[in-house]
């Protein structure tokens, strides 16, 4: 599913009567939500579906595939997902 598919869940969940601009906008909503949570307080956690935190990526020494040589990659943070036990069970 990709964002445009996800808007249009959203406005068929809604119901007819909702807008594709204003299904767009509450996922959108949503979307900046979650990264502003996840920047201010490291995670952000949603009951039965899942949480997403910022992971830290270690320093570590890494190899260029076209030249062989051997090269620094330097620390760096990502953010993961863990997903719930309700989540799990649905797949």
């Amino acid at each position: 599913m990709n964002k445009g598919e996800l808007i249009d869940a959203v406005q068929k969940a809604l119901g007819g009567e909702t807008s594709k601009k204003a299904s767009e906008e509450a996922v959108k909503a949503v979307l900046e939500s979650i990264a502003k949570g996840i920047k201010k307080d490291g995670n952000v956690q949603l009951i039965g579906f899942g949480t997403f935190e910022v992971r830290k990526r270690a320093a570590r020494t890494g190899r260029n595939p076209k030249t062989g040589d051997t090269i620094k990659i330097a620390a760096s943070k990502t953010v993961g997902f863990k997903p719930s036990s309700a989540l799990k069970g649905k797949l």
